[in-house]
């Protein structure tokens, strides 16, 4: 282990990773590992779907797809995603392309005309405030920030955020309106929140009385494994607790068909529901119904789409075990590092010494690797520890993947022995 090196072992050390770091310089190398973007053998499973034809594009009630109207989407739509949040029928609005534009409209819907239950606007208070489970999502924290939201960083345990910390701070404060969650394979570490958290969230006694859950369950059906992780079912919790108002929840088909042509879906109670529905036909006369009319007929039920993330699994599983094999190999022996090994989603999150995260992605890019950018994971991309990185090994073939990691775990030895000299 690196601790128990003497100053001169560590030295020559850096000498011996610097020149290992000056050839993979000389490779000129171009490989990225910023995004979490589908392969394009992932995208190539869903290409029949662009040559179906959608006949008379009729829905089973007589709705014309390629007409107006429908403003919540096709019942046939609702019934293929409802089981992706666990909501019954009049409990779903099929929306768009994006989960991401959703979430957008729900807090901007929120932020100018309130919701059920509260008393005004949230723009109307002195401050708004959004708890942010950390490592996040950048793009969760980019709305808050766009929209002058404040962002309190709650560290993420084993099982989840830490609810005593959420507890606390939910209870005392009446200016925090809302946390984001995503609940299964978390956006970069890849816990999923056990049964106890769950319970937790939905036992919630918030002083703001309009405070919201954004339960993003963006890789519900993203498993890696069959022993997969299965997350308790918020809203039903909810109901129970008498809060079947505080979550909201969203999904989408991005990483099952096609990123950015996908379709997206809010989960709610009917208050909720009937409340956004009651907002949203100001914005649209409906979203894209062709698109959610073909869909329902490329996966027939949501059975078949489920089927369809094993296709997708048998592409990106070898990838992650590169990632995880790689890093178990060349990093775990010294004691320099760690990470979480994820049975889902599209992340693994890297946790190094502190201080040496912005460096590790500096030296890669030096190298040819493009990662995403360090503090990404954190609210105003500031990450207090200087130490996470989120890899992204989906996109990459495995060869350039394993390159990759060869350069990544390269550059966080050489960053780390470059720490401990206090260079």
């Amino acid at each position: 282990m690196y601790k128990d090196y003497s100053m001169e072992e560590l030295e020559e050390l850096r000498k011996e990773l610097l020149r290992e770091h000056e050839n993979y310089k000389a490779q000129g190398l171009k490989l990225n590992m910023a995004r979490g973007k589908p392969a394009p053998d992932q995208l190539k499973l869903s290409e029949a779907m662009l040559k179906d034809d959608l006949g008379d594009c009729l829905t089973a009630d007589g709705t014309d797809c390629r007409n107006y109207g429908v403003l919540d989407g096709i019942p046939e739509a609702k019934e293929l995603l409802r089981p992706m949040l666990g909501v019954a029928m009049d409990e779903i609005i099929v929306g768009g392309n994006a989960s991401l534009q959703l979430m957008y409209d729900t807090i901007m819907m929120a932020m100018m005309l309130g919701v059920p239950g509260g008393k005004k606007p949230w723009s109307k208070y002195d401050k708004v405030k959004f708890l942010c489970p950390v490592p996040g999502y950048d793009r969760h924290f980019a709305i808050c920030q766009s929209l002058g939201i404040e962002m309190i960083n709650v560290p993420y345990l084993e099982d989840g955020p830490d609810m005593d910390m959420v507890e606390k701070l939910v209870s005392e404060d009446e200016e925090i309106k809302g946390i984001w969650c995503v609940p299964t394979y978390s956006n970069p570490t890849g816990i999923s929140y056990s049964d106890k958290v769950v319970k937790r969230f939905a036992a919630l006694k918030p002083k703001a009385d309009d405070f919201r859950i954004f339960w993003d369950n963006a890789y519900c059906i993203h498993h890696l494994c069959d022993d997969h992780d299965v997350v308790l079912n918020i809203l039903d919790e909810c109901k129970k607790t008498g809060n079947e108002n505080m979550v909201l929840m969203f999904a989408s088909t991005s990483k099952v068909t096609f990123p950015g042509a996908g379709i997206a879906c809010i989960g709610a109670s009917k208050e909720n529901i009937d409340y956004i529905k009651s907002k949203m036909t100001y914005q649209t006369i409906g979203f894209d119904k062709l698109n959610q009319l073909r869909h329902v007929r490329f996966f027939k039920d949501f059975n078949g789409m489920v089927k369809h993330m094993e296709l997708h699994r048998a592409i990106i599983a070898p990838k992650f075990r590169i990632v995880l094999d790689t890093l178990n190999r060349e990093i775990g022996p010294h004691a320099i590092g760690g990470w979480h090994s994820p049975k889902g989603g599209y992340f693994v999150s890297f946790t190094g010494l502190d201080g040496t995260a912005k460096r590790i992605v500096e030296l890669c890019k030096e190298a040819g690797v493009v990662l995403t950018g360090a503090g990404a994971t954190y609210p105003y991309g500031k990450d207090p520890y200087d130490n996470n990185i989120r890899i992204a090994p989906t996109f990459p073939t495995e060869e350039e993947l394993q390159k990759a990691m060869d350069i990544f775990c390269n550059s966080v030895k050489l960053a780390t022995t470059e720490k401990m000299l206090a260079l």
